[in-house]
């Protein structure tokens, strides 16, 4: 098998289990020396225990792989600045970051508390931020110093984030803003050698299970092949490749992955538009505007599929 990641170094947050565990066996098979970051915490972060992230190393050392475990909490600015030195102390680098921790604490709106709210935008989006920050600036010095690196960023969205669901406001308020900023961090970061892109994976995990009893979310299993579409391991390989050299012409994207489908999302943009050549009246929107929103494309469901016209 070629190695796509031979000898580069990969920090993988909350990869003790799940998404993450599945990146971090895929990077190993691909030569990848990994730092297997993870709290050991709940799902909705409200209890730790340490472990996880051991095992998954043990788990790459018996495949004949290299990796070491970090438990450090990427939201925590001092923790995360640990986690990206402990792969250059390490490792003597760090040439990809994937920012895949995560929890979820999904409330409808009027019920939500402001501690739910607090905790998940902490762990999603300055767990994004903090880990991403720390990694730039050393990816900074080292192009100042010559030494350039084919640097890649990944950072984890949601279809809640991107196209809405119900019951998920803090959770996909977060998800947005790692769409967005990771956007922003592709356009200042190019000029060191890093790229940067999302994903917005789809698989059976701890924070899907919900989603699952619901009906909301189907682990279809092909009769035939015995293919699970929801399978984490499905998404591995497309976040490899991103971390690869392979993908030097590929930043500021957003990427679905489900069973055998890869996506590339289309953002927000401007569509259709009234004009005058001065400020509107009030009046004189309610026979306008009804007609501008029809013209519009509808917003898309949370499978990404813009609904057809009635």
């Amino acid at each position: 098998m070629q190695q796509l990641c031979k000898d580069r170094v990969v920090v993988i947050t909350g990869a003790g289990r799940g998404l993450g565990r599945e990146y971090a066996l895929e990077f190993a098979r691909h030569g990848a020396k990994v730092v297997v970051n993870d709290l050991g915490a709940s799902p909705d972060g409200s209890e730790i225990a340490a472990g996880p992230a051991q095992q998954v190393v043990e788990e790459i050392r018996a495949m004949g792989g290299t990796a070491v475990a970090n438990n450090d909490d990427v939201a925590d600015w001092d923790g995360a600045k640990r986690m990206i030195q402990s792969a250059i102390e390490n490792f003597g680098s760090i040439d990809v970051l994937v920012n895949n921790a995560a929890i979820i604490r999904d409330r409808m709106l009027v019920n939500m508390e402001v501690e739910d709210w607090d905790a998940v935008i902490r762990v999603h989006l300055r767990g994004t931020f903090a880990p991403m920050r720390h990694a730039a600036a050393w990816w900074r010095d080292e192009s100042k110093a010559g030494r350039q690196r084919a640097a890649r960023v990944i950072n984890t969205s949601s279809s809640a984030g991107l196209f809405g669901n119900v019951g998920q406001t803090c959770y996909g308020a977060a998800k947005a803003g790692i769409a967005c900023m990771s956007n922003v961090a592709a356009t200042e970061l190019g000029r060191y050698g890093v790229t940067v892109n999302t994903i917005y994976p789809s698989g059976t995990t701890r924070h899907t299970e919900h989603l699952i009893k619901s009906g909301r979310l189907n682990p279809v299993v092909n009769a035939v092949t015995g293919f699970e579409a929801l399978d984490p391991a499905n998404v591995a390989p497309l976040v490899v490749w991103l971390g690869s050299t392979e993908s030097a012409d590929v930043t500021g994207r957003v990427f679905g992955s489900r069973g055998g489908r890869i996506t590339v999302a289309e953002g927000w943009h401007a569509g259709p538009h009234i004009e005058k050549p001065g400020r509107w009246e009030v009046a004189e929107l309610g026979a306008l505007v009804p007609d501008l929103v029809r013209r519009a494309t509808p917003n898309a469901t949370l499978d990404g599929v813009i609904p057809a016209a009635a």
